[in-house]
């Protein structure tokens, strides 16, 4: 495994453009790892509809970014005490949703340091029972990455107030069930461990057998189409957020791989726009079914054959077909 180093980076829009970048452009013969730190953002879900994931006002007020990323899942608040890691290697079916491979290290770098960290329910790790890290997963082509967050001395209530609570999700009111299930890792740590000292000492177990780690070589060149890239995608209003589409339809719906939100427009018994929002996760393109059921009846059997087109029951695995066609007509 090789270490990619940011520089030092810390604007959100660049640190995902150069995780992509690395992820599309570095030989798959290798695997790679990125640690980065942001200034405060927000980091949306690719499948999100990110109006309704923050508060505007609380974001504006104090001039958080927000960025959506490549892969799904939920929304999370990055700040200087969040420090946030990406495995990136060749795909393979049996790697994706498959988060212990991934988190293991991190989850055995952590207990090393005395903080007694485990993997639990779909993607997270907690300490206490409280959640100091949430993952997701993209594949693009033969090659995927696995992200994930880590509350190292994050401001918790700014975590709070960024975030609006999906309603769905909380076991009580909003902001109590929020920060009661969040923690700092640091709240584990003597005080004297800062940022520096927490990165260095999970490198030291991610590479044991070096006192540097091997790094990747990016070029200025490299740098050039990093910056470029994150001036025409991850600073664009397009992409962060995104025009959403008129409808009359909605249908919600928690499934195995998490959420699913669909949004209709339906005009004359025909299907003339859908959008899939939500915080699931997928190793295909949502839009493959978007652009399939556009344009067909909105009738059950006509439904059925646009999803089995494109085989959406792989689009949204372990969702069979039936049953997405029960969610949306």
């Amino acid at each position: 495994m090789l270490f990619i180093d940011n520089k030092g980076n810390l604007d959100a829009s660049l640190n995902l453009a150069l995780e992509e970048y690395c992820l599309l452009n570095l030989s798959i013969d290798e695997s790679y790892l990125l640690f980065y730190v942001n200034a405060p953002s927000i980091i949306i879900g690719k499948h999100q509809n990110t109006l309704e994931e923050i508060d505007t006002d609380f974001v504006e007020e104090r001039g958080i970014r927000v960025v959506r990323r490549i892969s799904g899942g939920g929304a999370v608040y990055h700040d200087l005490g969040n420090l946030n890691f990406s495995f990136i290697k060749r795909f393979a079916p049996e790697h994706f949703n498959n988060y212990r491979e991934f988190t293991g290290p991190v989850v055995a770098a952590l207990n090393e340091l005395g903080v007694k960290a485990e993997l639990t329910g779909r993607n997270d790790i907690l300490v206490d029972g409280r959640k100091v890290s949430g993952n997701a997963q993209a594949v693009r082509r033969d090659r995927m990455v696995s992200h994930g967050t880590l509350l190292f001395r994050s401001e918790l209530e700014d975590v709070v107030h960024a975030l609006k609570p999906k309603p769905g999700k909380m076991i009580s009111k909003g902001i109590q069930s929020i920060r009661s299930r969040v923690v700092n890792i640091g709240d584990f740590l003597p005080a004297t461990v800062d940022m520096e000292e927490f990165r260095a000492a999970l490198l030291t177990h991610l590479f044991p057998d070096t006192s540097t780690p091997p790094m990747v070589q990016l070029t200025d060149a490299d740098w050039e189409k990093v910056h470029a890239l994150a001036a025409s995608k991850y600073r664009t209003w397009d992409w962060n957020f995104g025009e959403s589409p008129a409808f009359n339809l909605q249908r919600i719906q928690r499934f195995p791989i998490g959420e699913v939100d669909a949004r209709l427009q339906v005009e004359d018994g025909y299907v003339r726009g859908v959008k899939f929002y939500g915080d699931f996760f997928t190793h295909r393109d949502i839009t493959e079914l978007e652009k399939a059921l556009t344009g067909v009846r909105y009738q059950h059997e006509d439904i059925r054959a646009a999803a089995g087109s494109v085989k959406a029951d792989e689009i949204f695995d372990g969702v069979g077909i039936d049953d997405l066609v029960k969610f949306l007509y």
